[in-house]
Formats: structure tokens, sequence, C-alpha cells
């Protein structure tokens, strides 16, 4: 790692919600010491020791973020024996945990870094109502994967609409409808809330306590509000059904996909709900999703929606989430609002928002240096680094 690091001169672009630091910096200058950000700003006295690198005419940002994705999980090119995104045995799996089947080793995290994607949120898939943990996990640093997470768990995922009844509906057993989707998912919540009852009866009874439930016990720390319910749903009626269970439980939900989102744009606005959209550049693979596309992101940015632009690699490789950014803008999004998107707003839909996002002093020091405006399609990753050690560095021409 480079103890002290400065990078001058380059159009800063900071994602900061700090007032006292500018969103764009002109001919600006970042301060890297022992992997942290220490300054952001235009004037500095840069000490003797620092190592010192010129982005003149170059585009400085925070590492990218996809707030939704299957990394590690469902490794490229690796076909059945990479494939561990779904425990498809039972419609309930909170107890699975995305870390026990992350591979680091997984090519796509070169690819990631290559694109300047420096920080992910790994999901189970969508094949259960409830499929197990999420964290948070930077793209590199180390082959062993709990050195790279920054918040584990970061959610639990559940799943509504079409994946979860095919799945099981093919198997002849609950859930067949989207009925029975929602009631797999009250009945889950409720057998958890009273395991938690009876485990607070028990406390001054030891012979009275439950035994020991790992389902459960993941289930509760959704009901406790320590970590959100991740809810796959893309059709508008899926997105209401996610919003009416969240409030008849009194819990915090994220939407995941929200494809139809707007249609429903005052109810999701209403509700508060953040959402991860996308992926917005793929094909139209099943019903639900036969309006995909960008007219969702827009709308819900335009409503004051906040959201993150996602690929839900491998659905749309990792190395394209800048690439969805830049199209939302074409479609109407505002340019600010779709760096936040895959900055900012990714990290604080994640939960490590005080770690990584923007490029304010204290934070990780993930950083891209760009060509140029990374939204427009033929920029280039000069450089890439995470927690201040350069990752990534773009080849050199021969010519």
């Amino acid at each position: 790692m480079l103890s002290r690091l400065a990078i001058v001169n380059g159009k800063i672009l900071t994602a900061s919600k700090d007032p006292e630091i500018p969103f764009f910096i002109e001919k600006g200058i970042v301060l890297v010491e022992e992997g942290k950000i220490k300054y952001v700003g235009s004037i500095a006295e840069i000490p003797e020791d620092t190592t010192i690198l010129d982005a003149s005419g170059k585009i400085v940002t925070p590492g990218l973020i996809d707030a939704h994705c299957h990394i590690g999980i469902f490794e490229d090119g690796a076909g059945w024996a990479g494939d561990d995104t779904n425990e498809s045995s039972d419609p309930n799996t909170a107890e699975v945990r995305a870390l026990d089947g992350i591979n680091p080793m997984d090519v796509a995290f070169k690819d990631a870094i290559a694109s300047g994607v420096t920080c992910v949120q790994v999901d189970p898939g969508s094949a259960n109502i409830i499929g197990g943990e999420t964290l948070v996990m930077k793209t590199w640093g180390s082959p062993v994967v709990d050195e790279l997470i920054l918040k584990r768990p970061s959610g639990l995922k559940a799943a509504l609409g079409e994946n979860p009844k095919r799945v099981y509906g093919s198997q002849h057993k609950m859930p067949t409808t989207r009925m029975g989707n929602a009631a797999i998912l009250r009945k889950a919540l409720t057998e958890a809330r009273d395991y938690m009852r009876k485990k607070e009866l028990g406390k001054d009874k030891p012979d009275k306590l439950p035994d020991l439930n790992l389902r459960h016990e993941s289930i509760a720390r959704v009901l406790r509000k320590e970590i959100p319910l991740r809810v796959h749903c893309h059709r508008a009626d899926d997105i209401m059904t996610a919003l009416r269970i969240a409030k008849e439980f009194d819990i915090d939900i994220s939407l995941e996909h929200c494809t139809e989102g707007d249609k429903v744009a005052q109810a999701v606005r209403d509700s508060g709900v953040p959402v991860t959209m996308g992926p917005s550049l793929t094909d139209k693979s099943k019903l639900e999703v036969r309006d995909i596309g960008f007219a969702a992101p827009v709308a819900l940015s335009k409503a004051g929606v906040k959201l993150a632009i996602i690929t839900d690699h491998p659905v749309l490789p990792i190395q394209y989430l800048r690439i969805s950014a830049g199209l939302a803008v074409r479609e109407g999004m505002d340019e600010e609002y779709a760096i936040l998107a895959v900055t900012r707003y990714a990290a604080e839909i994640a939960g490590v928002g005080d770690r990584v996002g923007s490029l304010e002093p204290g934070k990780d020091a993930d950083l891209v240096i760009w060509s140029k405006d990374p939204l427009e399609y033929d920029a280039k990753v000069e450089q890439t680094f995470i927690n201040g050690k350069p990752v990534y560095e773009k080849p050199r021409s021969n010519s």
C-alpha cells in the first residue's frame, strides 16, 4: 500500500453530501493516507514523502458500487459447478449465507476492478421466498472472502413474483401462485416473531427456552430492524405486496429490481423505501420483465426515490454498470443523480455509506481515475484504487 498518495490536477467528482465539499472540483486534490482519504479540495500542502499522481485532463471519482449482484456466487464461465446462487430445496432458506458460496477467485472480480467497480453487495438468488443473508464486500484485496467484507449480513434476500412459484410449482409444492408467495413470507415472519417471543419468555426459565433455530434467528434480525429484507419484485402488484407486508410487520425493506416501479411511482415514493433498479440493459427473459428498460429508473429518480443502478451480474456483466448509468442519463435521468446511483446512493442502500461511496475525509480510499466522463460510452479506466492500493492500471499501448 502507498502510505501517502496525492492525486492532483484532475476534475474531482466527489459525490459528497457534505456542504463543505463541492460535488465537482476542477483541478482538485485528493490526499490519501494509510488507505483512507485525508483531504479533498483544491488547495493543500502535500507532505514531502507523498507519491504524487498527476491526473491532468482526467476525471477522478469514488469507486463504483453495484448494490445487487451475484458475483463470486455465480461464477463466470464455470457452468453448473460454479453456480451456488440458489439453495432451491425449500421455499424458506433464511439460514443460508452468501458468504459460504462466494469464490473470490471468480474471474469476474478482475472485470469489476478493470471497470471501476470497487464494492458490491452479493445476494443469494430469487428461487426462494427467503433466500438467505446478503453481504457487502470489496472486489479485490485477498483470496479470503472474509477479509474483503465491509458488512455481513447487510440484508436478508426475499423474492416475490414468477421465480419462486415457477421453481416450487414444478416440484408440485407451495408456492405455486403469487398468493402462495405472500403466504409463505407472512408465515416465515410470523413463526420467527413467535420464536422471539418464546425466547423472551424463557429468559428466566431456561427449561422453557426453544431450541436454537438458525432460520428464525436470521429472520429475527429483520424483525428487530437490524437489517432490511431485500425483496426481489418486478411487477407492480409484487411491488405493492412487498410494501404491504413491510407495513404489516413493521420491517425495513428495499425493493430489488422494481421493473414496473414507474407504474406505482407515487406509492413507492410515499413508502420511503429505497430501490435497486436493473438490470435495465438486458432482454425480456420472462413475462414480468416485458417492460424492462430505463423508463422506471428515470421516473423514480424524478419522483424523488433513492435508487441504485445495478447489474444483477451475471444477468448483465458487472463491467456494464457505468454503461447502464450512462443510458439512464440518455433517457432522461439527471447526470448528477446517475453518478450518485452507482456511488453514494448505492453505498447508502447497501448500508455502507459511512465507509464508501463518496470522496470525503475518513472514508476508504476507493477511487477511480477515468480518461473522461465515466458516463460516456468510450470512457476508459486509467487506474483503480481500493483502500489506497492500486489494483488496476490500464495496459500501456506498444505503439
